[in-house]
């Protein structure tokens, strides 16, 4: 009965924080999230950066103890250092932290005048933050003790660092793969040729074969991004897109209209993917 009770009056009253001979434990500083944006190239290669945290740090002059230097937290009177104090009720004797020290078992009569017995004051904390390569939007880093500064002397919490990615304007990652598309001309797909393409260290030349469709992909070995955890680094996945062109002189239009008339009269399919097409939506209304 005594420990069914104990345990829980214990919970209701706060005794789940209390420590040896029922004092309450002096309690740990809060953990700080902060949001850290940095660009693809950055999330690549990794990069180390300063960052500026407003907190709760320990005060200086008292060494976070809350007491004036040259002075001492004492027992408390009211409970004599043991944190609680019993009240009855009826048959029962119920214990409750000491109001008097807040359940510590210590007072503190001269102050530290920077905190006001406190133990931490408010400032600006600079870190140095190392980003390692491979990260991505999601990814969390801890520092541990790099949070607030817990009261009276308590530790400090943790501060978790949470990766954001900026949008890259060329590339988008999935998982360690980037993914671009590359715009060709209607000739360079027609008969082949070489394009420049863009990586994030420098760029290559990338061959085109002659009857080249829109859509078609070429994978660029290792120019992905290297795993974080080790492993082996992705691929560039390059989406070919042929464009059509604009701002045509009539001339310019006219031996279109010439090329046209000669694909037409060639006895050759020179379009596949439309002939395929056509034959499948006249299949669907001849039922």
């Amino acid at each position: 009965m005594g420990d069914i009770f104990g345990d829980i009056f214990g919970d209701i009253f706060g005794g789940a924080a209390r420590g040896r001979g029922g004092r309450q434990q002096a309690q740990r500083g809060s953990d700080l999230a902060y949001e850290f944006v940095v660009t693809l190239e950055e999330a690549v290669h990794g990069v180390t950066k300063e960052i500026k945290i407003p907190t709760w740090a320990a005060c200086k002059p008292c060494d976070g103890q809350g007491a004036k230097k040259g002075t001492s937290k004492t027992t408390c009177s009211k409970c004599r250092g043991s944190g609680q104090v019993q009240i009855q009720h009826g048959f029962l004797a119920i214990a409750q932290p000491c109001a008097a020290c807040a359940g510590s078992g210590q007072v503190i009569k001269d102050p530290c005048n920077t905190c006001r017995g406190q133990g931490r004051v408010r400032e600006t904390k600079s870190l140095s933050v190392k980003i390692p390569a491979g990260v991505d939007s999601g990814d969390r880093i801890r520092l541990s003790g790099e949070g607030e500064a817990g009261m009276h002397g308590a530790p400090s919490g943790d501060l978790y660092v949470q990766i954001h990615v900026k949008e890259h304007a060329i590339f988008h990652r999935e998982n360690n793969d980037l993914h671009c598309e590359i715009p060709v001309t209607y000739v360079v797909a027609a008969l082949g040729g070489e394009v420049e393409v863009p990586t994030l260290s420098g760029t290559v030349n990338l061959k085109i074969p002659a009857e080249t469709q829109s859509g078609k992909q070429f994978r660029l070995r290792e120019k992905g991004v290297k795993a974080l955890r080790g492993g082996q680094i992705g691929d560039l996945l390059c989406r070919v897109v042929v464009e059509t062109p604009i701002n045509l002189t009539e001339e310019q239009k006219n031996k279109l209209r010439e090329f046209d008339e000669l694909l037409k009269n060639d006895n050759k399919n020179h379009s596949p993917k439309s002939s395929s097409w056509f034959s499948a939506v006249k299949s669907f209304f001849q039922g």
